[in-house]
This record gives structure tokens, C-alpha cells and sequence, in this order.
């Protein structure tokens, strides 16, 4: 059984509904090891996990997390702020929650994979018309005098007209 697409304007709402979604947990993150716990108590509790170079792997989760969070939100680079995203939490999954289960309550990956599986979506899929690539996108269409060209906004080569 085949479904049809869903309509431009309803992907281009889903995805910014997920957007908002993601980035918010991916930011809520970021902000937690640099204004919360510190950047001293996140090296601390990540020198507890055994993470290598713990200084260094905590500057780079709380960087990762706190603009990555933003440039989601923001629906901006997407492809690679996705992948970006993506690997840091494939990072945590690695460093902190293996061996736990699966359930975050437990110390467990549920909620680096979900956020890691999110990004990638948003990598491969792109951020749609509701975003920050696709303002550029447009401009640069603009610009270069091809009111039609294809943008780097999504997957599927949405079509930007000037």
C-alpha cells in the first residue's frame, strides 16, 4: 500500500514543528554543561565517565549542543549541523551509555539515539521553507537570476521561487 506525499506547506510545518522540538532538547543540553553544571562540573562529571581528554570533550559537547541547538531552531546549515549533532551524540552513546540498558533513567542511549536519529532526519531531509536555508537559499536564487533553482533546503530539491 502506497500513501501519497503530504502537501509542500504541511512537510514544510512538520518539519518546522520538528525543529522546534529537537533544537530545544539539543540547546537545553548545551545549556546545561556551560551555564548550569559549568564547564569545570561537566569536565568533572565527564573525567568521572572516564571520557578521553575530559577538558577538551566537554568545551566540544557543551559547543555542539548549545549553537547546534540554535542552528536547529533556526533551521540554519542543517545538513551539516545535522550530521555535526549526529556524531556527538553517537560520541555519548560511545562514552557514556553503553552497558546500561536501554532506558535513560538507567544511564541508557534512548535519548542520544532519538536526538542522533532526529538530526540525521533533519540532515537528510533538510529544514524546509519555514527556515534560515531557506531565506539564503532564495537570496542566493535571487541573485544569480534563476528564480526556480533548486535550494539546499531539503532532499527532495524544493523549488524556491523569487
Amino acid at each position: 500500500m502506497t500513501f501519497p506525499a503530504l502537501p509542500a506547506v504541511v512537510r514544510d510545518i512538520l518539519a518546522l514543528i520538528a525543529r522546534i522540538g529537537l533544537g530545544a532538547v539539543v540547546l537545553a543540553h548545551g545549556w546545561q554543561k556551560i551555564f548550569d553544571w559549568t564547564i569545570a562540573g561537566t569536565q568533572a562529571g565527564f573525567e568521572g565517565m572516564g571520557a578521553p581528554a575530559p577538558t577538551i570533550t566537554a568545551w566540544i559537547a557543551a559547543i555542539v549542543e548549545f549553537v547546534g541547538g540554535i542552528l536547529i531552531l533556526a533551521g540554519a546549515f542543517q545538513p551539516i549541523v545535522g550530521i555535526i549533532v549526529a556524531l556527538q551524540m553517537a560520541a555519548a552513546w560511545a562514552i557514556a551509555h553503553t552497558g546500561a540498558g536501554m532506558f535513560v533513567g538507567d544511564g541508557g542511549p534512548e535519548l542520544v539515539i532519538a536526538i542522533g536519529a532526529g538530526a540525521l532526519f533533519m540532515a537528510a531531509l533538510g529544514s524546509g521553507r519555514f527556515s534560515v536555508d531557506a531565506i539564503l537559499a532564495s537570496r542566493r536564487a535571487r541573485r544569480t537570476g534563476h528564480a526556480d533553482a533548486a535550494t539546499a533546503t531539503s532532499g527532495n530539491a524544493t523549488r524556491v521561487r523569487a
